[in-house]
């Protein structure tokens, strides 16, 4: 590639994460002239090569070490695991390295042009991409933009020190600390906590709010949190870091406030997961007529359209929630919206799962929600302490609940938290989809003994045919 070499296309994506790739593999199917563009070599972006994915293998190898020790109660005894820190680096690197080389015969396969570089819009029609090779102008009909998002940095923490890591670097597995101190209660924290914690470190968690999993149904978090308490530390809630000083031993010293009191307390590494903010600041979209919001996210209508006729946006940058899923369901509609078809943002359901052990997953509606919005509900709740499945696998503190329209019986929502949580929340994000009510769950004849009978069983809770617990029976609404 020379310098200033200039090339045209129909469709640019920028960002090859899974919106991004998906949006241009959807595209090319429709006939489309693609070019994608991203920073890294690798195809996957964060999701696949920072985030989703290797977390997710990581957390995988916790559960089974914890799963391990817990056979205890069931007297099965293991020795002690031996850490080889290096060969877990190589097999979760594996993982995303089969993932994102099969991305890239994909994209090869669909006649998907792939740039690695870094892209700013030099006006609605035209990017500038800097390439290791230098400077590349690019003409365009229709761009998409899917640059995703960063984790938030505190300006007032040390950023060179080696201790203090986010959630990126806390994936690479450098050591593993004999104290970790996890700043930030959501869901990244918790699940690198979990990690972590498997793999031998003491860990704790400061949480400025006063509950983990801010914004979560507090019913479903309490479950987890009980686990949590056991197996970390400290939790500490309504609480804040206010200072991090390196010590000389290379330990930090942490300023904790908590209310009126603050106490100072030695780690080992800081682990920062306060949050992310949109990749739509190094873009060039001053260069154009795309408006956002206060917080940076690019405003978009329900074909992912921006307020420029010819540029989309999905994903991260579009605003909450922030996951992979719906990144991938924006870049097919823009894709097809580009390409003529009738296609929208209209899903009634976005599940979410937090992958800690226990797991926590909700759809639809939740009653966090319902409450702030006064939206009427009913709902329907089965423990998991009656569930046969349950208890056979050494897990009794779960529960499974459905949310219902008072009047017509519809599933609203839908919120889990055990084992398989994750993969057990596409069973009711379809029903709110399809619109089914709780005869339909109920009536649905699930295999036993099974995690996802609780579905049933927790629609059978609200008509009042559950037989698997007493309660008083209640008529179904007609």
């Amino acid at each position: 590639m020379t310098n200033k070499q200039e090339l045209v296309t129909e469709i640019v994506v920028i960002g090859a994460g899974p919106g991004g790739y998906a949006a241009a593999f959807r595209a090319a199917d429709l006939g489309k002239k693609v070019v994608l563009i991203d920073k890294e070599a690798q195809l996957g972006g964060v999701c696949l090569n920072k985030g989703c994915i290797p977390s997710k293998a990581l957390l995988h190898i916790a559960k089974v070490m914890t799963d391990a020790r817990n056979l205890e109660d069931a007297g099965i005894r293991f020795t002690k695991p031996r850490v080889d820190l290096e060969k877990v680096r190589e097999w979760k690197n594996s993982v995303v390295n089969q993932l994102t080389s099969g991305i890239a015969q994909l994209a090869k396969a669909r006649k998907v042009q792939t740039i690695q570089g870094t892209a700013q819009f030099y006006n609605e029609n035209n990017l500038k991409i800097e390439t290791i090779d230098g400077e590349l102008m690019l003409s365009f009909k229709q761009a998409i933009i899917a640059t995703g998002s960063r984790s938030v940095v505190v300006p007032n923490f040390p950023t060179d020190h080696p201790g203090i890591i986010n959630s990126t670097t806390a994936l690479e597995l450098a050591s593993i600390p004999k104290r970790l101190l996890v700043i930030g209660g959501g869901y990244i924290g918790l699940e690198m906590g979990t990690v972590y914690k498997a793999l031998g470190s003491k860990v704790s968690v400061v949480e400025m709010l006063d509950t983990l999993l801010p914004g979560a149904d507090q019913d479903l978090v309490r479950i987890l949190q009980r686990r949590l308490k056991a197996d970390f530390e400290e939790i500490l809630l309504n609480s804040m870091v206010s200072r991090i000083d390196p010590n000389d031993k290379g330990t930090l010293s942490v300023k904790i406030d908590t209310g009126e009191t603050s106490a100072t307390k030695v780690y080992d590494t800081v682990l920062v997961a306060v949050g992310r903010l949109p990749n739509t600041n190094a873009i060039g979209l001053e260069n154009t007529g795309v408006e956002l919001t206060d917080r940076g996210l690019i405003i978009v209508d329900k074909r992912q359209r921006t307020s420029v006729k010819n540029i989309f946006a999905i994903g991260d940058v579009t605003g909450d929630p922030m996951l992979a899923h719906k990144a991938t369901h924006e870049g097919k509609i823009a894709a097809e919206v580009i390409a003529g078809l009738p296609a929208a943002f209209d899903a009634r359901a976005i599940p979410a799962v937090i992958f800690t052990d226990p797991e926590i997953a909700w759809a639809g509606l939740t009653e966090t929600e319902a409450k702030a919005k006064n939206i009427p509900y009913e709902k329907g709740e089965f423990p998991w302490a009656a569930s046969g499945r349950s208890l056979a696998i050494g897990q009794k503190l779960g529960k499974t609940k459905l949310l219902f329209d008072p009047d017509s019986n519809q599933v609203l929502g839908i919120g889990i938290v055990g084992p398989s949580a994750g993969d057990l929340i596409s069973e009711g994000s379809l029903a709110i989809e399809m619109g089914a009510d709780a005869e339909d769950l109920g009536l649905t004849i699930h295999p036993h003994p099974t995690l996802s009978e609780t579905i049933a069983n927790a629609a059978e809770v609200f008509t009042g045919t559950v037989t698997d617990l007493y309660i008083p029976i209640r008529k179904i609404k007609k």
